[in-house]
């Protein structure tokens, strides 16, 4: 039986990467080629995939197009190159979709995309494009936005959308209301959803992403000072205008987790937690603004033996756990049986998917038989809370890759497969972990947990 210990280690240094190419255009074609055999096999005539600045992720994996200020729509076909619509601000943008630069997709203005009160004098009616586009009575329609719902959530089932109600209105107008059914479970459904599972490229891509998130959250808490404002210390960041996933979390003392920085002086003997997320990244740590428990609350110092030693214990079987073809509830079990609710107040899922958005899905729940796939990438974002002990936490990202997916990335990005083996390596020759083969670590801080945030080189390690 493993023991966590608290042991003061000099930081690895695993090396800032270089930017990663884009995806190729070829990648592009593979998956839109991908999403017309789905359609066919659900006997879609049209896939409408919404975006908007929120909801982007789908879209932007069919042709690489994010809508800057406004709504987007793609309309794919099994006869005809798909076709975007675009608002005004979004037309000078159209050449940064491979797809578009090599005339695999058409565009059109549809001007009620744009912001109030902008031309609207030079569109079509969305009714008109989708006629146009031969949707009829005998259409069969699969609509993408960024949620899907079960018969339980909604009495309308695969027919319960999450599109704007102007667009799914036009559509059910004219192929009527049963021939319109949700289809964003296509990629996004744990199981089989396309952005369920990344490529060899996107890896390396997110790799970068990791790295970034890492190294910024590496410098806050090597800079953090108590008396420092929080907007000082978000200056650590060093933001260089990579896509954000979210806002950066900035709780201390009593502010909500969710809250950014505000202004707030950060007090010795308070709780800290915060997160720094780039597209494909989110890496977070909690713990208190301390350099050991004398500093904590009375009723608090006992935070190592009841609260953070437990959960790091945890996390290291939940890893163990981590293989290809485990069943999502095998997970959910290793941290709810022991981590109980009553006192780690954990209520969402032990790990979940992440891509360019935050949260695609989880295979990991109760009940779950969802098996753990090769090309699964997890934000290993476990959550326990108190009201006593505040948080602790190791999210990073990690992807999951069998023989043959390690050894592309080996061979076509290989200093990420090195980065990621040298992790992997110190997981389990300095801090203990017994990882699977098949778990690649993507970040720079990889499962590296120190209490206490004014001593960082404390982390616990397992003997």
């Amino acid at each position: 039986m493993k023991k966590v210990t608290l042991s003061e280690i000099d930081w690895p240094e695993f090396g800032l990467g270089e930017r990663p190419v884009d995806i190729s255009l070829e990648e592009y074609q593979a998956r839109l080629a991908a999403v017309q055999h789905a359609m066919k096999s659900r006997k879609y005539s049209h896939l409408l995939i919404y975006a908007d600045r929120e909801h982007f992720a789908n879209m932007a994996w069919v042709c690489n197009i994010d809508p800057r200020f406004e709504e987007a729509l793609l309309i794919v076909r099994q006869d005809q190159k798909p076709l975007i619509l675009i608002g005004n601000e979004c037309e000078g943008y159209l050449p940064h979709s491979p797809l578009y630069r090599n005339g695999d997709m058409r565009a059109e203005l549809y001007q009620p995309f744009s912001l109030l009160d902008q031309g609207r004098d030079k569109s079509r009616t969305l009714a008109d494009i989708f006629k146009s586009e031969n949707l009829s009575e005998k259409s069969r329609i699969g609509a993408v936005g960024w949620k899907y719902f079960s018969d339980k959530e909604d009495p309308a089932g695969r027919h319960a959308l999450d599109i704007p109600s102007f667009i799914a209105d036009a559509a059910r107008n004219i192929a009527g209301y049963g021939n319109v059914e949700n289809a964003t479970d296509l990629f996004m459904h744990p199981g089989y959803g396309f952005r369920s599972v990344v490529s060899v490229d996107e890896i390396a891509i997110f790799e970068y992403s990791n790295i970034k998130a890492s190294e910024a959250v590496k410098r806050i808490l090597f800079g953090l000072k108590a008396g420092m404002t929080d907007h000082d210390v978000a200056k650590f960041i060093e933001w260089d205008g990579e896509p954000l996933g979210c806002h950066p979390t900035f709780a201390s003392g009593d502010l909500p987790g969710l809250c950014g920085p505000q202004g707030r002086t950060l007090t010795k003997g308070e709780v800290f937690s915060f997160n720094i997320c780039y597209w494909g990244s989110n890496i977070c740590r909690a713990g208190w603004i301390a350099e050991n428990e004398n500093d904590l609350p009375t009723e608090a110092q006992d935070y190592i033996g009841e609260f953070a030693a437990p959960y790091f214990l945890a996390m290291e079987d939940w890893f163990s756990k981590l293989k290809i073809g485990t069943k999502g509830a095998v997970l959910h079990k290793a941290i709810y049986d022991k981590l109980p609710y009553e006192k780690f107040g954990i209520f969402l899922n032990a790990g979940h998917l992440i891509h360019l958005d935050e949260w695609v899905s989880s295979p990991i729940y109760e009940g779950s038989d969802i098996p753990i796939r090769s090309g699964m990438m997890f934000q290993v974002d476990v959550i326990p809370s108190s009201k006593t002990y505040g948080s602790t936490r190791m999210e990073d990202g990690i992807v999951v890759a069998d023989e043959a997916l390690r050894a592309a990335l080996k061979e076509k990005h290989p200093n990420c497969y090195n980065r990621c083996q040298k992790r992997r390596a110190f997981m389990i020759d300095v801090l203990g972990f017994d990882l699977p083969q098949e778990i690649l670590p993507l970040s720079n801080i990889p499962a590296i947990v120190p209490p206490w945030f004014l001593k960082p080189k404390q982390v616990f390690t397992l003997k």
